[in-house]
């Protein structure tokens, strides 16, 4: 599965060339090549602010989020590394708060790939050293660090002693690195553990948390277990955690979604797992208030894109697996209206690797109109395919479209109107349509 950047930037398109032409060109799990380019630069890993490191199979993205939210409103200078970038390559690095700039991106590129050339190191390999070496250079109070493959041989997992790991939801997704079920998954993913560093998880089945629970054991790092170490409750107006330090109650999280109170509890156990940096009720409302995820279940601005829908709503979904097929389904009366039979348009694009029928299955009932599209420069499932799949499911009317600006006037010129527009099936492609509707992440 390779990675794919672009850059309005020459100097960091000039990079991004170079890269292509030395790296594999796919994902290569272990930590040898990476540890080796990371001592060339003299082990910028050792020389990080204290860091919170986060895997999981969903929601480990807004649970960063979160953590940065929630950091930043107490104060706190963050540094973060996040994978995928929607749009722009400068989005996984931030640093002290800010999204790298082109200069200081172009120059961190070609440094790390001087001293790489002979290594056969991957795109995710190199990006990783360059943001660990910006982050050891730059002052900041914390890192917030997203695993970008699994998580034991992933190239963040070279951070010798993180200050908390964290695991989010875990499900069935990139079998082909990680293992077939969910006992090897959550094997992979525990491989974050590190001695004396609380592990901080979700509850999990056992099929999940003993692997889970082994790993930690086996590494000497802390489990605190949701259910056991802390827990959360979810109320008509707020969140309640409750743990060794007391109970805490957060208004609701401003990102949409009934999953998101859970990453946000996740987030709010993680921070109170530590007592290193200093951080109060106040700036974990903030953070549920306030972070923002762009791309997970996010409601588009009237753009060039959506203006041929008019006032209909168009909400933008990443998620490509059955997991996170569950948690759109849990938030379609939020998006479609209650109980509202066909009322629903999706435009699917996947890519060739993912599941489609599991993505779908929990909202194929409630789809009155499908559009199955390409997507754009990525190995992708056929949209006839998709659309086929559709039809099989239930849904009444599906169509293929060569774009996202053809499949959204499809839409438009659908008889009847839906009550809300579903753009989901990747992340790359929700990059595009962030582009197109003139929507920048930042």
């Amino acid at each position: 599965m390779a990675d794919h950047a672009v850059s309005a930037d020459p100097r960091v398109q000039a990079q991004l060339d170079r890269l292509w032409a030395l790296s594999p060109g796919a994902d290569v799990l272990g930590l040898e090549r990476i540890t080796r380019l990371l001592a060339r630069l003299g082990d910028p890993q050792r020389h990080l602010p204290p860091v919170f490191h986060v895997a999981g199979t969903n929601g480990k993205g807004s649970t960063c989020a979160y953590l940065r939210a929630a950091l930043e409103a107490a104060g706190h200078r963050v540094h973060a590394y996040t994978s995928p970038h929607l749009v722009r390559f400068n989005e996984r690095v931030r640093l002290a708060g800010r999204l790298i700039a082109d200069d200081a991106l172009a120059a961190l590129l070609a440094e790390v790939l001087d001293r790489a050339g002979d290594l056969g190191a991957s795109f995710f390999e190199v990006t990783t050293a360059a943001a660990f070496l910006a982050f050891a250079r730059t002052p900041a109070d914390a890192c917030v660090i997203e695993v970008g493959l699994g998580g034991r041989l992933d190239a963040t997992n070279v951070v010798p002693a993180p200050l908390v790991c964290g695991i989010a939801a875990l499900g069935i997704d990139h079998q082909a690195f990680l293992g077939d079920t969910l006992a090897q998954i959550a094997a992979e993913k525990a491989g974050i553990a590190k001695p004396g560093t609380p592990l901080v998880t979700m509850r999990y089945p056992p099929e999940a948390a003993a692997p889970v629970a082994r790993a930690a054991a086996a590494a000497g790092a802390p489990l605190l277990v949701e259910g056991e170490a802390w827990r959360h409750r979810v109320t008509d107006s707020a969140v309640e955690l409750s743990d060794r330090r007391g109970t805490v109650t957060l208004p609701l999280p401003a990102l949409p979604g009934a999953h998101q109170a859970h990453n946000l509890a996740l987030a709010a156990a993680m921070l109170r797992a530590q007592d290193r940096l200093g951080l109060d009720e106040a700036a974990l409302a903030a953070a549920a208030r306030g972070a923002r995820w762009p791309a997970r279940l996010q409601r588009l601005a009237a753009g060039r894109l959506t203006a041929p829908l008019g006032a209909t709503p168009v909400w933008l979904d990443g998620g490509h697996n059955e997991s996170a097929g569950r948690a759109l389904g849990a938030a379609l009366d939020r998006v479609a209206g209650a109980g509202e039979a066909r009322s629903l348009a999706v435009v699917l694009g996947m890519l060739a690797n993912k599941d489609p029928r599991g993505l779908l299955a929990p909202i194929a009932h409630r789809v009155g109109l499908f559009v199955a599209l390409p997507v754009p420069g990525h190995a992708h499932h056929d949209p006839a395919d998709l659309a086929a799949l559709a039809r099989e499911m239930g849904v009444p009317a599906a169509a293929t479209a060569g774009s996202i600006t053809e499949a959204v006037a499809a839409v438009a010129n659908a008889v009847a109107a839906p009550a809300a527009v579903l753009v989901l099936g990747s992340l790359y492609l929700a990059g595009e349509v962030l582009s197109a509707n003139d929507e920048l992440p930042d």
